[in-house]
């Protein structure tokens, strides 16, 4: 019963970080960073993967 709180609870914070590094990949300043440097924010990146890896880790938990 307890991983499957813990799972759960996973993916709802994955979803949340991977929607918040989202928004920070497609916000105004990020946009116009891309265009003169190419750089993308490392915090759009670290919250995209660190999301993406919190879901899976979740649903592993519920098996």
């Amino acid at each position: 019963m307890n991983n499957k709180i813990i799972g759960i609870i996973l993916i709802i914070i994955g979803a949340a970080l991977a929607m918040w590094g989202y928004n920070i990949y497609d916000s105004a300043s990020a946009q116009l960073s891309r265009t003169l440097s190419g750089d993308t924010p490392i915090e759009a990146w670290a919250g995209m993967i660190g999301g993406v890896i919190a879901i899976l880790i979740g649903i592993t938990r519920l098996k």
